[in-house]
């Protein structure tokens, strides 16, 4: 079997590998999706809680500076009772009055800071119902992954295989070409060629439709020697039905 003949055999073999692990490969996709979104989801929540918690520890320091000033200024309307003149009288007044408008101020603070906390509550709890159905997609895709795995693997195993014997005589330098090409091309790393008129020497490559040299199909039919597509660069074989269109008029089947 010449050189060209069996790489076409890795080809074809590497072609069924390459679709069989793109459906585990895009259930791997899907479930690497949900994954991340969980993550995502974790990592907000997390921020939402640090949140909730400063915000806790700031209602309850101003709740702490309101009790101080609180228990201040019952010291300062005692202070008032005893009074002995007016202007210790009005003093006291005056300090009352400060104490006042920054109890004032500290209560609305503490106020706007409890309603801060049950507005983040309220998101930890709506990233918690979105975390619930994340997590019941996520069980899905882990349990679609495994089954595309169950069903793929002994034919997977097969396929390598196949694989190991069809390229064991494939001369080396020839499978480094091959596989250099499967990285930039993939499934077009080898592409057939197309006869369209044989008598008039016309022929297509099967990959990118363009002209390819008789010179180049002879040396396929002759030797099956490495013969690349001058366009795309792929490399050219000869299928059933390109070697039955080459055959005479007279020696073609039925």
């Amino acid at each position: 079997m010449d050189v060209t003949s069996m790489l076409v055999k890795v080809f074809l073999v590497d072609k069924q590998l390459r679709g069989l692990r793109s459906r585990l490969d895009a259930a791997d996709r899907f479930l690497g999706d949900q994954n991340k979104d969980l993550e995502r989801l974790d990592t907000k929540r997390r921020l939402i809680e640090a949140q909730l918690k400063q915000a806790q520890v700031d209602a309850k320091t101003d709740e702490g500076e309101i009790a101080r000033i609180d228990a201040r200024m019952n010291q300062i309307r005692e202070q008032m009772n005893s009074a002995q003149t007016n202007r210790e009288y009005k003093a006291f007044l005056t300090e009352l009055n400060t104490f006042k408008a920054e109890r004032d101020r500290l209560e609305t603070s503490a106020l706007e800071k409890m309603t801060a906390c049950d507005t983040l509550r309220a998101q930890i709890e709506e990233l918690d119902a979105q975390r619930a159905q994340r997590q019941q997609v996520q069980g899905v895709a882990a349990g679609e992954r495994t089954q595309r795995e169950t069903e793929i693997r002994e034919r997977l195993e097969a396929l390598k295989v196949e694989r190991k014997e069809a390229s064991k005589d494939v001369p080396p330098e020839a499978m480094t070409i091959f596989e250099r090409l499967v990285i930039s091309h993939g499934d077009d790393a080898m592409a057939a060629v197309e006869v369209e008129d044989r008598r008039r020497h016309e022929f297509f490559c099967g990959g990118c439709r363009m002209t390819v040299p008789v010179e180049s199909v002879s040396t396929l039919m002759i030797s099956g020697k490495l013969t690349r597509c001058v366009s795309c660069q792929c490399l050219l074989y000869l299928d059933e039905a390109a070697r039955e269109a080459m055959k005479p008029a007279g020696s073609k089947r039925g």
